[in-house]
């Protein structure tokens, strides 16, 4: 029995800030929600901007316009989460997402097959996510305390990932059964939990001795931490090549034809449905492989895990684009994801540990930046090459240029892989 408890104790996340914090608890149910909600658009987006113009490229630009804003919104998100009330800026932040969805909705219900106004809300969704999530993150710590942290962080990546399991799916389905409008208008209820979960919320102002003046000075004094340190660079650089070339999510909408020769009735040569498990398929791995992920605070050498598994994705990436059989695709995909999730949580470790409080706000600003701006690169890119020569081309050469250029910059960074997690070095 003791053995049995051990192994649920090393294996399942620990769910005490759950228990303690009502507050945390709100955010926590609620972002879950919404967090489907917003998956849910990010797949419908792309479909609807496929269904209008049959374009590989104008799914791909969906990545070019998102970039600026992404990287922009996540340094400025960042300097904002260290010197403003962090309650106030997630509560208007999310307000503001969820009319944006409403705007999708308008515009989907009176069947406006122009693509400007799907760019154009593209970049302020993008822009208000970018500030937000900083914001919320910075949150949690005064939610559940230092002790409780690195459990309430398990938690939310699992919440995250359940949405990307989940959202893609719901919104496939619903864009099949009843149309693209009726896809934005959940994801804009979904919102409605959260905003009321920081409405509850009382002040976060920033700490007295961090705080600061948001604004491009102090965006600057997170860049410039970096320089010389090469551990903390290389969680960025690392991630940077592994989603400009391993991420291929705009092509799903074309890869079941392209690939498979799946054709269904009602939107076309968009299969809608193994559209969305193609979206599922790697955050539904990175959950399932969450799950197992207790021998984590055993490993030592984090900078060589973080390594090995975009190694991984990279090749799972190759795989799924060489493969002719789409059960299979959907398994390398779900092998991607959870390599994918590996790296996120080393990376995540290396950055708060060998970082300084001071700093935590503003290169967590940095960490949405690349995080989220780094797939779109990867989007554009994908989407170039599969308009320019061939979808399966896109894919398998971006797995290769993934394993390509994480092994350069080991070469050029060796002393990553001897990152000490005991002896934490930024």
């Amino acid at each position: 029995m003791s053995r049995l408890s051990n192994l649920r104790t090393t294996l399942l996340a620990d769910i005490t800030p759950l228990k303690v914090s009502v507050d945390f608890r709100r955010i926590f149910f609620s972002q879950l929600v919404s967090q489907i909600g917003t998956q849910m658009t990010a797949v419908v987006i792309i479909l609807q901007i496929f269904d209008i113009s049959r374009s590989n490229f104008a799914t791909g630009l969906v990545g070019a316009v998102a970039f600026v804003p992404m990287v922009v919104g996540g340094l400025y998100g960042g300097s904002i989460a260290d010197a403003r009330d962090r309650r106030a800026v997630a509560y208007w932040t999310t307000s503001a997402l969820a009319g944006v969805s409403l705007i999708f909705a308008g515009i989907a219900y009176t069947d406006l097959r122009v693509l400007w106004p799907l760019y154009l809300l593209i970049v302020g969704q993008t822009w208000l996510s970018a500030i937000a999530q900083p914001t919320r993150m910075a949150i949690i710590p005064r939610l559940v305390g230092a002790e409780l942290l690195p459990a309430a962080n398990a938690l939310a990546q699992i919440s995250w990932n359940i949405g990307f399991t989940i959202g893609p799916v719901i919104g496939a389905t619903i864009a099949k059964s009843y149309g693209f409008g009726w896809a934005y208008l959940v994801d804009a209820i979904s919102f409605g939990g959260a905003v009321y979960a920081y409405w509850r919320l009382p002040p976060v102002p920033p700490d007295g001795a961090a705080g600061h003046k948001a604004g491009f000075k102090s965006v600057l004094e997170g860049l410039k931490f970096l320089k010389g340190r090469d551990n903390v660079s290389m969680t960025f650089y690392v991630d940077i090549v592994a989603m400009a070339f391993g991420m291929q999510r705009v092509l799903f909408a074309s890869i079941p034809l392209a690939f498979y020769g799946l054709v269904v009735v009602g939107l076309g040569p968009v299969n809608v449905s193994l559209s969305g498990l193609l979206f599922t398929a790697p955050a539904l791995g990175a959950v399932i492989g969450a799950v197992g992920s207790g021998w984590f605070s055993r490993v030592r050498r984090q900078g060589l895990a973080v390594v090995i598994s975009i190694l991984v994705w990279g090749g799972a990436i190759c795989l799924f684009g060489l493969t002719h059989q789409w059960w299979l695709g959907l398994l390398f995909l779900a092998v991607a994801g959870a390599a994918d999730m590996v790296s996120a949580v080393f990376r995540n470790t290396i950055l708060q540990a060998a970082t300084p409080d001071a700093m935590r706000g503003r290169l967590q600003g940095v960490l949405i930046a690349v995080v989220a701006g780094g797939p779109y690169v990867g989007d554009f890119r994908a989407g170039a090459i599969a308009e320019w020569f061939d979808v399966r081309l896109a894919v398998v050469s971006g797995g290769i240029l993934c394993i390509v250029g994480v092994l350069a910059l080991v070469a050029w960074r060796p002393g990553f892989l001897r990152y000490d997690a005991w002896h934490p070095v930024p």
